[in-house]
C-alpha cells in the first residue's frame, strides 16, 4: 500500500478540486449575459445546474461507493468532470456551458467518499486528522480558486477556465488511480433505483424552488409546484425506503440522535458559511460612492482568502483536539467563532482590514466545523454505511448553501439604491445579511449543544468514545 501521507495528500488536492468548480464562473458570472448572448435568467443556470448535480449525485454516488468501491466511483465522478470541463471549454453557446457546468458538478461526491475511504485505510490514530484536511478543503478550493479564476480571466479568454479545470481532473484522475488503494469494504444487494429516482425528483424540487424563488416570484404557481411537489415526492420516497431491505439510503440509521442534529447542524453552518461568500465580496466590490470599498474582483478574492488558508492551517490541530475534546466541542467552537465573525461585522465594517479579520473568524469556524461533522456521522454509523452517510451529510450542507444563495441574493436584491444608473445594495441589505449568518451560526450552536455525547459505534468499540 503506498504511505499514509500520500493517499491524505491525494484526497486533499481531489477535494481542492471538487470546491474549485463552485468558484471557476464567479468571475465571470455578471458578465455571462453579454458573453453569452443571453438573459440574465438563462445564464443563471450556468451557476444552478452545478449546484443541483452536486446535491443529487452525492448521495447516490455515496451509495455507490459502499456497493461498488469507493476509489472506482471516486474515478468514475472525475471523469464525468473532465468530460464536462472540456464540453463547457468548447461550447461558444449557452446550452453546452450548462450542460458542461452540470457534469462538473459531479465532482462534489468525490469528498464524502475520500473521507470514507480515510476511514477504510488509515490508522485510527491518523484519521481525524486526515478527515480535518479532506473536510477543509471544501471551504479553502472555493477561498484559494476564487483569485486563480480572476486572474486568468483578467489575463485570457474565459474559455480557458474549463480547460484549466479539464487538466486538474486529469491530473488528479491519475494520482487517484496511482495512489489511492482499492476500497475492499463493500456493501451487499442491489442499487436501489426507485430510491435513487426518488430522491433526485424530491431534490430537485425544491432545490430549483430555492434557488429560482428570488427570480421568479416566491409565490408564483412555478415555485409553489416545484417546492411542495418536491417535499411530496421525499416524504413518498422516505416511506417507500423504509418498507425495502436494501435502500438508497438507511433512514433509520439518518435517523439516530447524533446523525439527525449533526445534519441539521449542517444546515446551519453551511448557510452561514455561504452567507459570507455572498456577502463580503459584494461589499468590498461595490462602488465607494454607494459605501462599498471599490475593489476589483482580484483584490476582493485576496480579501476574503484567508478563511481559506485559516481553514487549511487549523486543520491538522482540528484532527487532533478532536481525538482530545471530541467532535461535538469542535462544532461548537466552530459555530462560535461564526458569531463572533459576525458579531464583529456588524460593530466594525468601515475598514478592509477588519473584513480581513472577520474572514478569519469565518475560517476558524468554518474549519471546526467542516472537521466536526463527518467524525460525528462516522462515530455514530456502521463502517459499511459511511458512504452514503457522508453523502447525505454533504447534501445538507449543500441546503444550507443553497438557501444562504436565494436568501442573501433576495436581501441583496431587495434593499438597493440606484447608483449612476446601477440599483447597488444599501448599507441595511449588508447589515440583514450579516444578521442572517450570524442567526444561522447561532442555530448551528444550539443544535450542536444537543448532540449526544455516546455515539451508536461508541457503544459498540469502547476506542471510539470520547
Amino acid at each position: 500500500m503506498p504511505p499514509q501521507g500520500a493517499i491524505v495528500a491525494v484526497l486533499a488536492i481531489a477535494g481542492l478540486a471538487s470546491s474549485f468548480m463552485f468558484t471557476l464562473v464567479v468571475p465571470i458570472q455578471s458578465r455571462l449575459p453579454e458573453l453569452l448572448d443571453a438573459s440574465r435568467e438563462d445564464t443563471a443556470w450556468v451557476v444552478t445546474s452545478t449546484l443541483l448535480a452536486a446535491a443529487v449525485l452525492t448521495p447516490i454516488s455515496g451509495r455507490l461507493g459502499d456497493m461498488y468501491g469507493k476509489r472506482r466511483i471516486v474515478l468514475v465522478l472525475l471523469a464525468i468532470m473532465v468530460v464536462g470541463s472540456v464540453v463547457a471549454a468548447l461550447s461558444p453557446g449557452i446550452v453546452g456551458i450548462i450542460v458542461g457546468r452540470t457534469l462538473q458538478g459531479a465532482i462534489v461526491g468525490v469528498v464524502p467518499l475520500g473521507i470514507s475511504i480515510l476511514r477504510d485505510v488509515l490508522h485510527e490514530n491518523r484519521v481525524d486528522s486526515a478527515i480535518a484536511l479532506i473536510s477543509a478543503t471544501l471551504g479553502v478550493g472555493g477561498a484559494l480558486g476564487l483569485p486563480i479564476s480572476a486572474f486568468i480571466t483578467e489575463r485570457a479568454d474565459w474559455h480557458v477556465l474549463f480547460w484549466v479545470a479539464a487538466g486538474l481532473g486529469v491530473v488528479v484522475f491519475w494520482l487517484v488511480l496511482w495512489i489511492v488503494p482499492v476500497s475492499v469494504l463493500r456493501t451487499a444487494g442491489r442499487f436501489d433505483y426507485i430510491g435513487a429516482a426518488g430522491l433526485t425528483a424530491g431534490l430537485l424540487g425544491i432545490l430549483l424552488a430555492i434557488s429560482r424563488g428570488n427570480e421568479w416570484g416566491w409565490t408564483s404557481p412555478s415555485i409553489l409546484a416545484l417546492g411542495i411537489g418536491g417535499v411530496v415526492a421525499l416524504l413518498a420516497w422516505g416511506w417507500f425506503e423504509l418498507g425495502i431491505d436494501a435502500p438508497l439510503l438507511d433512514l433509520r440509521v439518518a435517523a439516530r440522535r447524533p446523525v439527525l442534529l449533526t445534519n441539521l447542524a449542517s444546515v446551519a453552518m453551511g448557510f452561514s458559511l455561504f452567507a459570507s461568500n455572498v456577502a463580503y465580496p459584494q461589499m468590498l466590490e461595490l462602488p465607494a460612492v454607494a459605501g462599498g470599498f471599490g475593489l476589483s474582483l482580484l483584490a476582493a478574492s485576496f480579501v476574503v482568502m484567508p478563511a481559506g488558508v485559516v481553514m487549511m492551517v487549523l486543520s491538522p490541530f482540528s484532527g487532533r483536539l478532536a481525538r482530545t475534546v471530541g467532535p461535538k466541542l469542535l462544532l461548537v467552537l466552530g459555530a462560535i467563532s461564526l458569531i463572533v465573525a459576525y458579531g464583529f461585522t456588524l460593530l466594525f465594517s468601515t475598514e478592509v482590514w477588519q473584513l480581513v479579520v472577520a474572514n478569519f473568524l469565518i475560517g476558524a469556524g468554518i474549519g471546526f466545523g467542516y472537521a466536526a461533522m463527518p467524525m460525528l456521522i462516522m462515530r455514530s454509523v456502521p463502517q459499511s454505511e459511511t458512504g452514503a452517510s457522508n453523502g447525505l451529510n454533504a447534501l445538507f450542507r449543500s441546503l444550507g448553501t443553497s438557501t444562504a444563495a436565494a436568501v442573501i441574493g433576495a436581501v441583496l436584491a431587495t434593499f438597493v439604491v440606484d447608483v449612476e444608473g446601477m440599483p447597488a445594495p444599501t448599507p441595511t441589505a449588508f447589515t440583514l445579511s450579516f444578521v442572517l449568518g450570524g442567526i444561522a451560526a447561532v442555530i448551528a450552536l444550539v443544535v450542536a449543544l444537543f448532540i449526544p455525547r455516546r455515539h451508536w459505534a461508541q457503544e459498540r468499540h469502547p476506542s471510539l468514545r470520547e
